[in-house]
């Protein structure tokens, strides 16, 4: 599916994947040009998908030289129905980064804030925001 606007790429009947704690597998190119993916927890607000990150890690070296970026996630009742979502990070915001760590904490975790011993240096944390290009769909 493509789309000219962030707002109908990503269509109504998987939107919903946002809302469940599915994890989401990220895939970014590294510096020698080989794939790297790792799951992270992530949410969509309509227009950008956005997940908490660590300023310095690889994926966000990775980011930082090259912004392609693709999603996806599975949902977890129905291991047939997925989302795929491929874009590019348009920015790395460090104001409410901790705010958005704690929100997915509680989502996924149903904690009402992420560990700080596990999330520091928190000056460090940072929200991924990702403009939505293109998806597939299953289910």
């Amino acid at each position: 599916m493509d789309a000219s606007s962030s707002e109908t790429v990503i269509p109504a009947s998987h939107v919903d994947l946002f809302d469940l704690p599915a994890v989401w597998h990220i895939a970014t190119i590294g510096p020698d040009g080989e794939p790297q993916v790792s799951p992270v927890w992530a949410t969509y607000d309509g227009t950008h998908v956005r997940f908490p990150h660590a300023e310095g890690r690889q994926k966000w070296r990775n980011l930082c030289a090259d912004d392609r970026i693709a999603l996806s996630a599975t949902d977890p009742m129905n291991a047939e129905r997925y989302l795929e979502v491929r874009g590019r990070v348009v920015a790395w915001e460090a104001d409410g980064a901790v705010d958005l760590l704690d929100a997915m904490a509680k989502k996924y975790r149903d904690e009402d804030e992420f560990p700080r011993e596990h999330a520091a240096p928190l000056d460090k944390r940072r929200t991924a925001v990702v403009e939505p290009l293109h998806c597939t769909t299953m289910g």
